[in-house]
């Protein structure tokens, strides 16, 4: 069940047709956003693991780190001992932590597909996704980053940006409201399965949060400002 005012999509159709016409409103406003930052699949586990907690800019620090050390590779990180991986991660924070669970994710390709990446990566969607949350500390929404952006299969990842903004549009699932695969299938059941298209949605509603949805809303100017509940209450501008 969710809760939606449908009045506040402006669409005949419902669920479905709103989050497209939100999904349209942002692109209008934002354009492509090229995610993921980083290059090719392994970067995006790397990256998937070590931004858990932290921002980009410190994630792109201990890339680099790797990248220096002669470690930006998942055999090379099976090798490294942890408390060396854990060093040269540092700028990620929580690094001790974050260097087991690279190794973890590194054993798992290794011992099961040859250290292959993308052979694992080319299982289909559903199994791929069941068996990274397998692995020592890969959840929900790092499995999801790394399903769509390193496979390019068609999962929604879901973050405190996204819950933000489709609680203030009133349209959060209001089932389990406060759990992940809820608001996942929120847009999974309502949207077509295209991996491109959630991509670019799920990379701007990100935008969208920083710049103008923030933990202090700045509705002025909103491009979603006429079908978001929140905004209502706030205008006219």
């Amino acid at each position: 069940m969710v809760s939606q005012n449908l009045s506040t999509v402006d669409e005949p159709d419902g669920l479905a047709s709103g989050l497209e016409k939100i999904y349209s409103l942002l692109y209008t406003r934002y354009g492509p956003q090229r995610w993921w930052p980083g290059d090719g699949p392994l970067d995006v586990v790397i990256g998937a693991i070590l931004t858990q907690s932290t921002s980009w800019t410190n994630v792109e620090m201990a890339l680099a780190n790797l990248k220096d050390a002669g470690c930006r590779s998942l055999h090379a990180i099976h090798l490294k001992p942890q408390d060396e991986l854990a060093s040269i991660i540092r700028p990620s924070g929580y690094f001790n932590a974050k260097a087991r669970k690279l190794k973890a994710f590194a054993e798992h390709v290794e011992s099961k597909y040859g250290g292959d990446l993308d052979l694992f990566l080319s299982n289909a969607m559903g199994p791929l996704r069941e068996e990274l949350l397998s692995i020592y500390g890969v959840g929900p929404e790092t499995a999801d980053d790394i399903v769509l952006y390193g496979a390019e299969k068609p999962t929604f990842v879901i973050d405190s940006y996204t819950r933000r903004i489709v609680g203030r549009l009133g349209i959060a699932p209001d089932d389990m409201p406060d759990t992940y695969e809820a608001h996942r299938h929120l847009f999974l059941s309502n949207l077509p399965p295209y991996a491109t298209m959630f991509n670019e949605y799920h990379a701007l509603l990100d935008r969208h949060a920083k710049e103008t949805c923030a933990k202090i809303p700045r509705c002025e100017g909103c491009c979603l400002m006429q079908i978001c509940t929140t905004g209502r209450l706030t205008g006219p501008f």
